[in-house]
């Protein structure tokens, strides 16, 4: 057995020993992990198809290709904050030598998101890395802003509207909510946070109207009470969700 144990060892074979069992296959060191959180400050939600990758790179050599040393790549993106978790083998990581963080998210290849700064990291004791992107995309094809416009209800509760009783919504960038229910006039204050929107309490005129665009008024003022998070799609298309990320109802921008 141990004549059979030198062979092993000779030829690079290392045997794991359990129990008095020689098993063949060398152990393999335990990976590094970088983890951390991508966010930005722009007050949008990222549409379905948005990706994020995030890379470690090796940038000791300023006149040379960067060296991809880890990648991870989140697809769907999701809405930020992102948690990214980056794994490698701490044998790749070379002495002296400056390794950076790069996130970007991009949308159908083209960039919307990206770190402008150096986030510096030292692979073998990283700390949790916060790193927040700065908007690229500008142009007309970037989603509509949710503040300072109005949006026309197109589907509440997946139930539709009434075409000639229109329910909409407008939110000021002071979180000011106002709005036509369908009869009456309403408002309420809204706590908006990246992609997480909070509406309180609704008031609203005491007028009387058709039964009919009543009860759609009374829906539309449940699912403002019920709202968790937006998102606006490629299309503009504001969509409201409960906190299960369920579509509660939908708007079309009307100004």
């Amino acid at each position: 057995m141990l004549g059979k144990l030198a062979e092993l060892v000779l030829f690079g074979i290392a045997p794991m020993i359990l129990g008095g069992l020689f098993i063949p296959g060398a152990i393999a060191a335990e990976e590094a992990t970088i983890s951390g959180e991508v966010s930005y400050r722009e007050r949008i939600a990222l549409p379905p198809n948005a990706i994020l990758t995030v890379r470690l790179t090796d940038m000791s050599l300023a006149d040379a290709p960067q060296s991809v040393v880890a990648e991870q790549k989140i697809e769907p993106a999701g809405q930020v904050p992102i948690k990214f978790e980056l794994k490698l083998d701490p044998a790749v990581v070379q002495p002296n030598v400056s390794y950076v963080l790069q996130a970007r998210i991009t949308v159908d290849d083209r960039l919307w998101f990206t770190n402008d700064e150096r986030h510096a990291v030292d692979p073998l004791k990283p700390e949790p890395a916060m790193l927040v992107l700065k908007m690229v995309k500008q142009d007309a094809d970037a989603p509509p802003a949710l503040f300072d416009r109005i949006w026309l209800a197109e589907d509440i509760e997946g139930r539709g509207v009434i075409d000639n009783a229109q329910s909409t919504l407008s939110i000021a960038s002071d979180g000011k909510v106002t709005g036509s229910g369908a009869c009456n006039r309403y408002f309420a204050q809204a706590s908006v946070e990246g992609n997480s929107i909070k509406i309180g309490p609704v008031g609203s005129t005491f007028m009387a109207c058709a039964p009919a665009v009543m009860d759609q008024e009374q829906k539309l003022f449940a699912a403002l009470g019920k709202v968790s998070a937006y998102r606006i799609d490629g299309d503009g298309k504001l969509f409201l969700m409960d906190a299960n990320g369920v579509d509660i109802a939908r708007f079309a921008g009307a100004g």
